[in-house]
């Protein structure tokens, strides 16, 4: 179903021993690991990252240029594009800013900034991953392309509370989707970039939900970092919409009744899926507190319960994003075990980020997965 993009010419690291993709390809569509400017050094013989955000952010985007060349794309070709910015990094962003301006000259597809704690490499400020395929159509903070519509991150930073602000980022959504020919009953997935001192209100964020989006409710993922983008941002959403008509997926799981989210949307031939931790879809109960490698065993059984749902498997799987919060990150490379056992190759693009904390303070992984159906 995927092909693993393999170039020929990739000096940075042997990419062959990981339980993840450089990228996948699949009818000119490609789906990129987050990459970032991580590379083997000879002399220490361990991978390190070398330079400030400029110097990165080139780096990174090499490495993407030379993935899509392996498949005869360009930078021309790109629809999306996800930052993955520290925290410690995040004063320097406009660098690299710079060098996506530069690097994408005329071209300008969707852009969402993520600002998450730490990424995988100490070193790291930035991490980049981007979707690529056939030709679109940029549209004043979208990009519509092949029937998906990719909104560029949305904030709402002039009302003062959570509530507010996320009414205004999905009228705001609203107002992008217009140009674009739809409206918010076309979104088919979000996620909410929020920090723990909001998390008090946040379920009161479903109330603006249940008005604004549906009949069906998109996938859906939330997280919490220690900072947003814009100082007096209190949520930052990343959304996408489809021209294709929303039909939910659920394995049978009754609490997703009383949520503004479903388990998944399948929208034309792309199932766009909630974020899953290790929560007991029964009883609502969180599993193995203080355990990662269980969580994550859980995790993604629940996300194979998900894609049988849809009539798929685990070779579906285009893209996984896995968050994992500080606890975690000691025993994070044990996770690459539960991915070589329960998924296949050519294993999904991947992306791993440490963020401040998930919305069960129990947990300490969540996976953002997306899959393609035929």
């Amino acid at each position: 179903m995927f092909e693993a993009v393999r170039p020929t010419h990739f000096p940075w690291f042997n990419y062959s021993n990981y339980t993840f993709s450089l990228g996948l390809r699949r009818r000119g569509n490609v789906w990129l690991s987050g990459h970032s400017a991580s590379e083997f050094d000879p002399e220490s013989r361990h991978i390190v990252v070398k330079g400030g955000m400029a110097e990165q952010s080139r780096t990174a985007y090499s490495k993407i240029e030379a993935i899509l060349e392996a498949t005869g794309l360009t930078f021309g070709d790109v629809h999306r594009i996800v930052e993955y910015v520290t925290a410690k990094g995040i004063d320097d962003y406009a660098l690299a800013e710079e060098v996506r301006v530069a690097t994408f000259a005329q071209h300008t597809p969707a852009v969402c900034t993520v600002v998450v704690n730490r990424l995988l490499r100490p070193a790291a400020l930035i991490e980049v991953e981007v979707t690529a395929g056939p030709p679109g159509e940029s549209l004043g903070g979208a990009y519509a392309t092949d029937g998906v519509v990719y909104l560029s991150s949305l904030i709402s930073p002039d009302h003062d509370d959570l509530v507010s602000q996320t009414r205004g980022v999905l009228e705001r959504a609203a107002a992008v989707l217009k140009g674009t020919g739809l409206d918010l009953r076309n979104v088919v997935k979000t996620v909410d970039y929020t920090t723990p001192a909001t998390l008090g209100d946040y379920r009161q964020t479903g109330k603006v939900r249940k008005e604004l989006l549906g009949p069906v409710y998109p996938g859906a993922a939330g997280i919490l970092l220690s900072r947003l983008q814009h100082p007096k941002a209190l949520v930052s959403m990343d959304v996408i919409a489809s021209r294709y008509e929303p039909v939910a997926v659920n394995p049978g799981w009754e609490r997703y009744a009383k949520l503004t989210y479903s388990p998944a949307v399948r929208a034309g031939n792309v199932l766009f899926m909630s974020g899953q931790a290790a929560l007991d879809p029964a009883t609502e109960k969180a599993l193995f507190d203080g355990d990662v490698v269980a969580q994550a065993e859980y995790t993604y059984t629940n996300v194979l319960e998900v894609l049988k749902a849809a009539g798929a498997g685990p070779g579906h799987l285009a893209k996984t994003i896995e968050y994992i919060t500080p606890p975690a990150l000691e025993r994070y490379r044990d996770v690459a075990k539960v991915r070589e056992r329960l998924l296949v190759e050519p294993y999904p693009a991947s992306t791993g980020a440490l963020c401040e904390a998930l919305l069960r303070p129990e947990f300490q992984f969540e996976v953002d997965p997306l899959a393609i159906l035929e």
